[in-house]
């Protein structure tokens, strides 16, 4: 794990609508790597332009750019994989082991009519996705699940082929909570995948960047990626992007480049945004399964989310 040096809160540059970042030039190998920036001499600057910007002044769901659930695609292997079989159908992962279902407000579970549950607060520029104890109440109508919480996705709304992709957030902790904001084909297929920030909610101060790909020959999904230590993670706002290039994805903290990875195979369609707070996890280390520790309530609090493309030379 490596330790990151934490940033003054504040955004004086925030999503401007032009930005400047360095990259790595050396030659990449099969694998991801680490980013050493003792050697300035070793990097370029690339220049973008900026493509999309909520700062989430308003709810997330009255400007049309987000969509509150999974939209799923014919592309994927496993067609029904985004919450199995039912109503919930788009609402969770099931095979992640995951104890939430994302709600909105004209979601009504078994129901036909919606039940009004709004995971998604806005105060002062400010977006918070609030997870927390599913009523018991509704707890039948909900499929059974020990959280309701929120998830939003730019599929069919905003994809990119190349840029950067940036999201300024407070990391929640606790046993269970998983958030995370990454991006998947907008054809619908998986992977390829870029998980561009996920938090550990048992580590607090614990951020995980990973690419995610299929060998062709083998149709074996292949992984790589680090944790990282950012010391105030929960507590104050941080930068966390990546910028995907023909040849290679950079991950940044604070819009300094921390780690790299070759262009894997199957990175040849546009990729569209998600944002999402999880509660609990069977294969992600450090997050666990919900229980009596677990907060009653838990919020991720996100300060905007900005795209980038990269200017033509």
């Amino acid at each position: 794990m490596l330790a990151v040096p934490a940033f003054a809160q504040a955004d004086p540059a925030g999503a401007t609508a032009e930005l400047t970042l360095q990259v790595a030039t050396e030659m990449l190998g099969e694998r991801c790597r680490h980013v050493e920036v003792t050697n300035r001499t070793a990097f370029a600057s690339v220049s973008l332009h900026r493509t999309f910007n909520d700062d989430f002044d308003t709810h997330p769901l009255v400007s049309g750019r987000w969509v509150p659930h999974y939209a799923g695609g014919a592309a994927w292997p496993e067609a029904r994989y985004w919450g199995g079989d039912g109503s919930d159908f788009k609402r969770k992962t099931n095979w992640n082991g995951e104890q939430q279902i994302y709600v909105d407000p004209r979601y009504g579970g078994r129901e036909t009519t919606p039940l009004g549950l709004d995971p998604f607060r806005v105060d002062h520029g400010i977006l918070s996705i609030v997870a927390r104890r599913t009523p018991l109440a509704l707890k039948q109508v909900l499929f059974n699940n020990e959280y309701i919480s929120g998830i939003l996705t730019t599929q069919s709304r905003f994809s990119q082929k190349y840029g950067y992709f940036e999201i300024r957030a407070k990391v929640p902790v606790g046993t269970g909570v998983w958030p995370a904001f990454w991006m998947l084909a907008d054809d619908g297929g998986w992977p390829p995948e870029v998980d561009i920030m996920e938090g550990r909610g048992q580590r607090p101060d614990n951020i995980v960047m990973t690419t995610h790909w299929r060998i062709p020959s083998t149709q074996k999904v292949e992984s790589c990626g680090f944790d990282f230590r950012v010391m105030d993670a929960a507590s104050a706002f941080h930068d966390y992007g990546a910028l995907w290039q023909p040849d290679r994805i950079t991950y940044y903290i604070d819009r300094q480049p921390v780690s790299e990875i070759k262009v894997p195979i199957g990175f040849g369609d546009p990729m569209y945004m998600i944002v999402n707070l999880a509660m609990g996890a069977k294969y992600f280390d450090g997050v666990g399964f919900v229980d009596g520790a677990t907060p009653e309530t838990v919020a991720f609090e996100i300060d905007r989310i900005s795209a980038y493309q990269i200017d033509e030379r």
